[in-house]
């Protein structure tokens, strides 16, 4: 059974950085297409960047771009990081880890089939 575990949400203040981490389990794949998702209170779930661990390719939405930086997580197949810089209020919200390992491509609009519980992340100013 696929398993998608997240951690290394918190608290932090603005300008500041943190760094999540998703780990992939019980799939037989050696890559995927694999995302972070966030959703803050009252708004709608929306993906802010993706990447295809077979090439490194990444997608990112424009509100996190120059700051966030998704990456493989060292020699791990199905496990990445998302570093996140000069955070600001706006990117408070719910962190989710998604993954999809049959795909016709790894973008936004990628239907991911399995997922994390989330972490939450929280920015004061």
């Amino acid at each position: 059974q696929v398993r998608v575990m997240e951690s290394g949400g918190g608290s932090v203040q603005a300008g500041g950085s943190l760094t999540l981490s998703c780990v992939v389990s019980g799939s037989s794949f050696r890559s995927g297409c694999m995302a972070w998702f966030r959703q803050a209170p009252g708004r709608p779930r929306e993906v802010v960047a993706t990447i295809w661990t077979y090439n490194g390719g990444t997608t990112y939405d424009n509100s996190v771009k120059g700051r966030f930086t998704i990456s493989r997580d060292g020699a791990r197949n199905l496990a990445v990081r998302l570093q996140m810089n000069n955070l600001s209020p706006e990117d408070t919200a719910m962190y989710s880890c998604a993954a999809v390992f049959k795909f016709r491509a790894c973008n936004p609009t990628t239907p991911f089939t399995d997922w994390g519980q989330g972490t939450q992340v929280t920015v004061s100013a």
